[in-house]
């Protein structure tokens, strides 16, 4: 496995093909710093292009998942922002956004789904990194805020773009313009997390059941079916049945296709080829 200062890979079962991806800051609560936005992209784009992994789950080291970017790092970005002039420095500090937005996007660029583990805080730029998870889970104790607003900022490394297709447009605006502090249970009843686990124990036992039944099934169909989602978010019904037929006749008729029909004929559990 690759070393990063930031993010730590575990394989905990070597027979499994589901992967840990963590946040490895735990003194720092695992806040978010300038190294941690190259990092996080070349992690995952390394996980998502090794054919023993078919399923990746994001979680943080120590008490927390993630108490948002690093207050150093928001820091050196005031200070490169206020030198020389002022439209040459929007300029660098547009670039710099985006170099941000990208890492977090990076989760939907990869191929293989991403569930995210939740314990602890997720507060600020957590959310951005959940939002763009395909699955999310969290612990009764896990604490969530759209913290942006209280530092003078709008959020703007995904939250504001993703968070309203989750929990629909009212929550969103609320939570954001807020900035309080909401529970895991009514992260649940908002649709931000899928299940609430009374422990973190309860927690990892749940995901890995998830991620183990979601590695056991055709990694095509996995694939395509992240990809047609997201793909659909930003179209209409039409363009999407176009889009998703386009996808199926380019890759419909796969090995995989056959094997599941052959062990559900056989009633046995089908095994698919690495992707």
């Amino acid at each position: 496995m690759e070393k990063y200062k930031t993010l730590e890979i575990v394989q905990r079962n070597a027979e499994s093909s589901v992967f840990h991806l963590n946040l490895n800051r735990p003194s720092f609560r695992n806040a978010l710093s300038l190294d941690f936005f190259s990092e996080f992209p070349q992690a995952l784009a390394s996980l998502d292009q090794n054919t023993n992994v078919s399923v990746i789950v994001l979680g943080g080291n120590g008490a927390h998942f993630c108490s948002g970017i690093d207050l150093k790092a928001l820091e050196s970005i005031s200070e490169g922002s206020q030198s020389g002039d002022r439209g040459r420095a929007g300029e660098r500090l547009r670039r710099f956004i985006k170099f941000l937005q990208d890492a977090v996007t990076a989760v939907e660029r990869c191929r293989k789904p991403v569930i995210a583990g939740i314990h602890g805080a997720c507060i600020g730029a957590g959310i951005d990194l959940v939002t763009a998870c395909d699955v999310r889970f969290c612990t009764e104790d896990a604490f969530f805020s759209v913290k942006e607003v209280d530092l003078a900022i709008t959020a703007d490394v995904g939250t504001l773009q993703r968070l309203p297709s989750i929990v629909g447009y009212g929550n969103a605006i609320e939570l954001a313009l807020t900035g309080r502090r909401f529970s895991g249970s009514e992260a649940k009843s908002l649709g931000l997390v899928s299940r609430v686990f009374a422990s973190k124990e309860a927690m990892d036992e749940g995901v890995r059941l998830v991620a183990e039944g979601i590695a056991a099934k055709s990694p095509l169909a996995v694939t395509g079916t992240k990809a047609v989602l997201l793909r659909c978010r930003d179209l209409t019904v039409d363009q999407g049945l176009d889009y998703v037929a386009t996808w199926n006749s380019g890759m419909l008729f796969s090995g995989d296709l056959a094997e599941a029909v052959s062990a559900q004929i056989q009633k046995r559990k089908p095994v698919f080829a690495k992707l």
